[in-house]
């Protein structure tokens, strides 16, 4: 159950002073997320301890605890503009810089740190063993759907990429799938709905889903078979994705550590290719005026 929910339920038992906390939550719950519990308990006329206990009460084992679980519920509910007024946190231009990066590294570790080791292997053999493979990240994970999709096709023959254009034409770009295809879905709050729909659309049809996401128990891991979850923190409008793209690159590597022989005919064509219509710039010797490649 999320944590507006849960207190919205909570609610009618609660005490007076833990009434108060739960309605200054529901009402300004993207300002409660950023409080300490003294800070909480000062805005709302109660003690610090008052605050813990609200948090226990509900099931947290302390403030802690609760306020990453609301923080993590908050992406996915503010608004573009809401996100906005993240950005005062910074006090200049570097501190800006500092303040993502930091958080960007802390990703990366969460990230390595809680890796489903069983959960990635399923999703390497279930690419490796796929008959067509589809690929879904539109809106901010557009990058990330594109990034994998360009490599994908030199480790793969078959492999779809569902672009956005109109409802209608994302369900006719993933009519075929069925049993013995993938579907990889990536998607990090504000969930993408079409993501979402097109996910359980392909699990109904027999396809093996994957969710590249940020966490467990959401409408994108409701609908896959897979979970593969890396850490995104948000910083005023933007997403921070590096940690998701860290780990499409793990998996890539790893898909290419059982396609060597494959990739080797793929770059062989892609190189005669490339040379033929000059996809790369060339240079030239300065002395002699020869090309260099």
């Amino acid at each position: 159950m999320e944590i507006i929910e849960l207190i919205e339920n909570s609610l009618p038992s609660m005490s007076k002073g833990h009434k108060a906390i739960a309605n200054y939550i529901l009402e300004s719950y993207d300002k409660a997320a950023y409080m300490t519990a003294a800070k909480l308990g000062e805005v709302v006329g109660v003690s610090e301890s008052t605050v813990v206990r609200f948090t226990t009460e509900l099931g947290y084992e302390g403030y802690p605890e609760f306020q990453k679980a609301l923080k993590e519920e908050l992406k996915s509910k503010l608004t573009s503009v809401q996100r906005l007024d993240f950005a005062e946190q910074f006090t200049d231009d570097f501190d800006a810089v500092s303040g993502i990066m930091s958080q960007d590294i802390q990703n990366l570790k969460d990230t390595l740190s809680s890796i489903d080791e069983a959960e990635f292997k399923k999703a390497v053999d279930s690419i490796l063993n796929a008959g067509k493979i589809y690929i879904m990240g539109i809106r901010a994970s557009a990058p990330l759907s594109e990034f994998m999709h360009f490599y994908l096709t030199v480790l793969f023959d078959d492999v779809v990429l569902v672009r956005s254009t109109c409802t209608n034409e994302l369900f006719e770009q993933i009519l075929p799938i069925g049993k013995g295809d993938v579907m990889i879905g990536i998607s990090y709050p504000r969930y993408s709905a079409r993501t979402i729909n097109c996910m359980k659309y392909a699990r109904q049809n027999g396809a093996t889903t994957i969710a590249i996401t940020d966490r467990d128990g959401t409408a994108m891991t409701e609908n896959s078979d897979i979970k593969l979850l890396a850490k995104s923190s948000m910083a005023s409008f933007v997403d921070s994705l590096t940690a998701p793209l860290s780990l499409i690159n793990a998996l890539l590597v790893t898909l290419g550590m059982h396609r060597k022989e494959h990739i080797k005919r793929s770059f062989e064509s892609l190189e005669t290719l490339w040379d033929q219509y000059r996809v790369y710039e060339t240079g030239r010797d300065r002395k002699s005026g020869e090309e260099i490649l």
